[in-house]
């Protein structure tokens, strides 16, 4: 069986570095994976949700091609531009798996004061923004895929973490503390791999 790329994408105040030790871990079990892990920098929140998931289809038609299959991770604000790109830029149709790690697929209450006209791509994160408004609106495109969600119900930083997940799919607490440990915690990269390998 050949394996389908995996795209990973990071979130707010991060960089690809993030996931080495996924990658490690991932590519430990299979070295043949082949993995893509873009930069998309979001200026400190102030790129909006829409331009960076415009960016991630550029980049992924650049790398793949306009339909190569492929899996796709996001972790933290990485999850909802990844949702993007799956239900606005057609990415439905070229993907198997969709995988969120602590994502605010429905709002995160830590966004709720920040405003959009300098901060746009946090302020996108609001509960109730027109962004996830609208991907509520046509989830019916995901029924696709095999969507899983992943959360700590002890997030601060997508509050509360019990909502951190997508309208369908799986949805399974980690059992680590802080937003920060879904990325890096042993137990959670154990998580993590055995899901995104999963046959």
């Amino acid at each position: 069986m050949t394996d389908r790329p995996l795209v990973l994408l990071h979130g707010l105040w991060d960089t690809p570095r993030l996931f080495r030790r996924l990658e490690q871990e991932l590519l430990r079990r299979r070295p043949s994976l082949e993995l893509f892990v873009p930069h998309l920098p979001h200026r400190c929140g102030a790129v909006p949700i829409r331009a960076l998931a415009a960016q991630l289809a550029t980049l992924i038609d650049q790398r793949f091609g306009r339909s190569t299959p492929l899996d796709l991770f996001g972790f933290s604000m990485g999850g909802v531009i990844g949702r993007t790109w799956l239900q606005e830029h057609a990415g439905w149709a070229r993907t198997r798996r969709f995988i969120c790690l602590g994502s605010p697929q429905n709002g995160t209450l830590s966004a709720q004061l920040v405003p959009r006209r300098w901060l746009a791509g946090i302020a996108d994160m609001k509960i109730g923004s027109a962004l996830l408004r609208d991907l509520e609106r046509d989830q019916a495109l995901l029924e696709p895929l095999e969507c899983h969600s992943l959360f700590t119900a002890t997030d601060i930083t997508v509050f509360p973490g019990w909502r951190a997940v997508l309208p369908l799919g799986s949805r399974r607490a980690v059992p680590v503390l802080t937003h920060r440990q879904l990325i890096v915690h042993p137990r959670a990269i154990q998580l993590l791999a055995d899901l995104l390998l999963a046959p």
